[in-house]
């Protein structure tokens, strides 16, 4: 099986384009790479779906290694589909934000920005542990009776003595 080279250079060049353009701030400039991805996956999958061959439709006495799959060819026509359902998608979305605010341009969240300022301590996640708080025991023998359970009405404390 050969590929053409062409078909994978503007594969790639489609597929670059795209994500470029998803990364912009303008609604527009976001449906223009989708619909570019879209298409380098239509091309994506003529490539890589083989040569040319006979009909699929069942002739006796030809060898099945003749046939062209058209399998292929059902999934590009089921990207076209979904490529085009959320083209008509995003240009629902691009119409609402040009009534509501006359942009295109997506603006930052006060909410966003909050998140984004805090710090990336976590405390749940970033803390030290004391001790080892672990059911299981190492050496894989049951060696906890009914006693060492807490409680279920226990506080647990944090480090600084806070209870939560």
């Amino acid at each position: 099986m050969t590929v053409d080279i062409t078909l994978i250079v503007l594969m790639a060049v489609f597929f670059a384009a795209g994500i470029y353009l998803l990364l912009e701030r303008s609604l527009t400039r976001v449906l223009l790479g989708l619909i570019l991805l879209g298409n380098g996956a239509n091309i994506l999958l003529l490539a890589m779906s083989g040569g040319g061959g006979r009909s699929p439709l069942y002739v006796s006495g030809i060898a099945a290694e003749d046939y062209t799959d058209s399998l292929p060819q059902a999934l590009i026509l089921t990207a076209i589909v979904i490529t085009f359902a959320v083209t008509a998608f995003m240009l629902g979305i691009i119409y609402r934000s040009w009534v509501l605010g006359r942009q295109d341009v997506v603006q930052d969240d006060p909410e966003d920005r909050r998140v984004a300022d805090q710090p990336s301590y976590d405390y749940e996640d970033d803390a030290d542990i004391a001790a080892d708080t672990t059911e299981f025991s190492d050496d894989g023998s049951d060696t906890s009776d009914a006693s060492d359970a807490p409680s279920s009405g226990a506080v647990s404390a944090d480090r600084s003595g806070d209870a939560r």
